[in-house]
């Protein structure tokens, strides 16, 4: 048959794919700037007395009495005299602990001078083991528990991004209008292209304590240039610094501003994922426990080791993580199967497996409808219970992280301790 001749079926043009692009962007614009009116930015909610015992460790006893001496700030209270605090409102009252508490460090749980900044790369090569989901929740929980935070978005297509507002089919179209790309690209002297400074990607975010680099499709171009790049440098026509080093280049320049990095990989082992994966000092490898999906982390995790040891051996530099631990996410306890394959990973696997699960949520579901997480969007717009779930299994499992990252700064912690 000529594959050239008519056929009575319609055809579907290029042009057609880009009217669908073109149209789904105009409508998600407009529903983000529904959704954050007035500003057409993101804002942060409020928190309740509860909340910020929760957060910070305090009593609720002791939070009232604190008021009541006037030492802690004025807050927002409501015509029924009920009070509620702002991110800022939380983090003044961790410095004042800080200095005045008992047991004053638990306030300030962020490094120490000695400390490394930990680096903690989201990973797996399948998609849909929530990622992203997991690297927006532990980035927020973080910088509410009181760490300066960086989010980095290492997916070219920009989902954490959208998460914290920005729009990468639209914010980023410009060329001055800088992204992670920009801070790990290679220099190129025929075009007069640069390397951009981290801190001229790093954007602040509505959350206090956590700021981000951004992503868009334009990241996508660092998998050809880094192969290019490494052609280069074989045939001596140039001198990059190889893409092992790159992001941790890149880090360093902004060492002494934070304490976490959290970096969300894309669901590929490319030279994307290999410079985070060189870069970190903490792994995260995210799993949903169903066979096919244990089947392709073995995979990623034996083609990473490899290529890594490889990298290893062409830069003289050993790899080493301060830790590797696995993340069961979307987790059902009322189902059998998955019960079996959660056993069986920490049969396999034994303690690098947290004991926490990321619980499958709707609340988690319906917040990120409006590309929001549980601890930003409005309790009353979701179901108590099942908000209060979903909030218990996050912050488990965050609690559980935090006292990974703790450890590898050498101290014991116990989190939110009464004060």
């Amino acid at each position: 048959m000529n594959r050239h001749l008519p056929t009575s079926r319609s055809q579907v043009s290029v042009d057609t794919i880009h009217r669908y692009a073109d149209a789904l962007a105009q409508s998600l614009d407009e529903e983000m700037r529904k959704a954050y009116r007035p500003s057409e930015r993101k804002t942060l909610r409020r928190f309740s007395p509860g909340e910020v015992c929760e957060l910070t460790g305090l009593t609720p006893g002791n939070l009232r009495a604190r008021h009541k001496d006037a030492s802690f700030p004025d807050v927002e209270t409501d015509a029924r005299g009920f009070r509620t605090y702002s991110a800022e409102d939380i983090n003044a009252i961790r410095d004042i602990m800080y200095r005045t508490g008992r047991d004053g460090d638990m306030y300030r749980p962020g490094r120490r001078e000695d400390d490394e900044m930990q680096v903690i790369s989201v990973v797996n090569f399948k998609g849909g083991s929530s990622k992203t989901t997991t690297t927006a929740h532990l980035a927020q929980r973080f910088a509410l528990r009181g760490y300066r935070v960086l989010a980095i978005d290492l997916d070219p297509q920009g989902s954490l991004s959208t998460f914290f507002g920005f729009r990468p089919e639209l914010d980023f179209e410009s060329e001055d209008a800088l992204t992670i790309y920009d801070a790990i690209a290679y220099e190129d002297k025929e075009t007069g292209s640069r390397r951009a400074a981290l801190r001229e990607v790093i954007r602040k975010t509505y959350f206090t304590n956590l700021d981000m680099c951004p992503a868009s499709l334009m990241l996508s171009e660092y998998e050809t240039e880094t192969a290019n790049a490494l052609s280069q440098n074989a045939a001596g026509r140039a001198r990059h610094s190889i893409f092992a080093v790159r992001l941790s280049e890149a880090l360093e320049t902004v060492r002494d501003d934070y304490d976490l990095v959290l970096v969300d990989c894309p669901p590929q082992l490319g030279f994307t994922t290999l410079t985070a994966l060189a870069a970190s000092t903490g792994l995260l490898v995210t799993v949903v426990p169903g066979m096919l999906d244990i089947a392709s982390m073995s995979q990623f995790l034996k083609l990473a080791a490899e290529t890594m040891n490889a990298i290893s051996k062409s830069t003289g530099r050993d790899q080493e993580w301060d830790f590797v631990k696995f993340l069961v996410t979307r987790f059902e306890p009322s189902d059998g199967p998955q019960m079996q394959m959660a056993s069986y990973l920490r049969h396999i696997l034994g303690k690098q497996v947290l004991i926490n699960p990321m619980l499958k949520s709707t609340a988690i579901s319906d917040a990120g409808m409006t590309h929001q997480t549980i601890y930003e969007v409005d309790p009353k717009q979701l179901v108590k219970s099942t908000l209060d779930r979903a909030l218990g299994s996050m912050n488990a499992v965050a609690d559980e992280i935090e006292g990974v990252i703790q450890d590898a700064w050498g101290r014991e912690w116990h989190a939110n301790s009464s004060a």
